[in-house]
């Protein structure tokens, strides 16, 4: 996080003093933040207690979607289109990877993250599954 945020305020700070290259800046600043109201509403809904809820799902599985979408999927189109332009400094080029490459940081521990929640959500409906047929099976015939 901490690399995130300091990339983001030398990439200000260049732009500004440059001149130049203030589209690109704002696009990667546009497409890092664009997932912070999701981030707030987990922690909202945590605070309140409503995270393990239907909503709280909803929530997550938003903020990886967007956050892959986004970071992942538009940055990597950016990054082509900044890369393979004559116009951007050298160092801008090498802000706009290091950018990147803290984004897939972030998305190998979001996938972590939305892997290990899936799996617990599974593993709990298997084992609603089978105490529902336990109770089917105590002994009456079912009825289908």
């Amino acid at each position: 996080m901490l690399a995130h945020h300091t990339l983001s305020i030398l990439g200000i700070i260049m732009a500004l003093v440059l001149g130049e290259s203030g589209t690109e800046v704002n696009a990667v600043l546009f497409g890092s933040e664009i997932t912070n109201p999701l981030l707030q509403m987990r922690w909202f809904l945590r605070e309140t207690g409503h995270y393990h809820s239907f909503t709280g799902d909803v929530v997550d599985f938003l903020f990886v979607a967007l956050f892959t979408g986004v970071r992942i999927g538009v940055g990597a189109r950016l990054l082509f289109c900044e890369m393979v332009s004559p116009k951007p400094k050298g160092f801008v080029k090498v802000g706009g990877v290091a950018m990147y490459a803290v984004s897939w940081c972030f998305m190998f521990s979001i996938w972590r993250f939305a892997w290990r929640k899936s799996i617990k959500k599974y593993h709990a409906w298997r084992s609603r599954r089978r105490e529902e047929r336990q109770l089917k099976r105590n002994g009456h015939l079912k009825t289908r």
